[in-house]
């Protein structure tokens, strides 16, 4: 999607007058058009833009490899999802390990489990450890943005293991990221975290492996999950970093590294919109607007 000045001019307009995203969701409409899809191009635009709600959901299903790029095939490729689905749950539900009273997360997480062969035997099932917890959390997300359970299932599946396939490798370093871009923005804050010990607290986990899931709404949480399923998860860092920035008074009057934790796990929810709007704009200004899918 080259620049186009016209297009540019109207979208100033539109925006400019209250209607901010017309010319996106035009342009979104038009790529969703095209047969086969191009994903490439799907990328690009939810990297750009944000994705207009009632088409979100087809576009991550796109994004993630569950619907295939040629439309005509979507009906049959939905129709074999669901007979997986209907086969692992069965499976599950023969084997005694979930029944009707089974929280539907902890029932994503045997079928998961049961899929990538790691499935613990029954008599060794164990309160879920820290790995199983962020696939809980993400689903429980996940169960907030999508009411089908199987384009849930689904959606969940292929998330977590784009995300660690994807980008496994990159988060043990998105900590030191974050510092970094926190001393180009506010060294203040970056000197009292590292003085009173919080820098090395922080909850990297919430933020970075469950993608922020259970830290904001998910009103705004699938604004990042926008960016990261169209491949970036450098956004974790630039939304952690906006969180810091939008509670630096607070942070700053705080000088025990619990009691920053504390405040960061559980930050009001009011004002998560406009962290995450900035946070994007804070993206694009160190790492530029993707011009292809990154």
């Amino acid at each position: 999607m080259a620049d186009d000045p016209q297009r540019n001019f109207r979208s100033a307009y539109y925006e400019k007058v209250g209607f901010r995203g017309v010319e996106e969701k035009k342009s979104l409409e038009i790529l969703l058009k095209d047969n086969p899809l191009d994903v490439e191009k799907l990328s690009t635009f939810s990297q750009r833009f944000p994705l207009p709600s009632m088409y979100r959901i087809h576009v991550w299903k796109v994004l993630l490899g569950i619907q295939p790029p040629h439309s005509d095939s979507h009906a049959l490729v939905g129709g074999y999802r669901k007979e997986q689905y209907q086969d692992v749950l069965e499976a599950l539900e023969v084997m005694r390990y979930i029944s009707a009273s089974t929280p539907s997360t902890h029932v994503y997480l045997r079928m998961f489990q049961l899929e990538s062969q790691v499935l613990p035997r029954c008599s060794e099932t164990s309160p879920p450890d820290e790995e199983n917890e962020d696939f809980l959390s993400i689903s429980r997300a996940m169960e907030e943005i999508v009411d089908d359970p199987i384009d849930c299932y689904w959606l969940i599946k292929c998330f977590v293991n784009q995300f660690h396939s994807k980008f496994g490798d990159s988060l043990p370093h998105l900590p030191k990221s974050l510092e970094h871009y926190l001393s180009q923005e506010e060294p203040r804050l970056l000197n009292h975290l590292k003085n009173t010990g919080a820098l090395a607290q922080l909850p990297y986990s919430l933020w970075f492996r469950r993608c922020f899931a259970g830290c904001l709404p998910e009103s705004s949480l699938q604004r990042v999950w926008d960016k990261v399923i169209s491949g970036s998860c450098k956004i974790l860092v630039f939304v952690a970093l906006e969180i810091l920035l939008s509670y630096k008074l607070v942070l700053m009057g705080i000088n025990r590294p619990e009691g920053v934790v504390k405040f960061l796990c559980n930050i009001p929810q009011e004002n998560t919109d406009a962290i995450v709007t900035k946070a994007i704009d804070l993206w694009h200004k160190y790492c530029g607007t993707p011009m292809h899918a990154v």
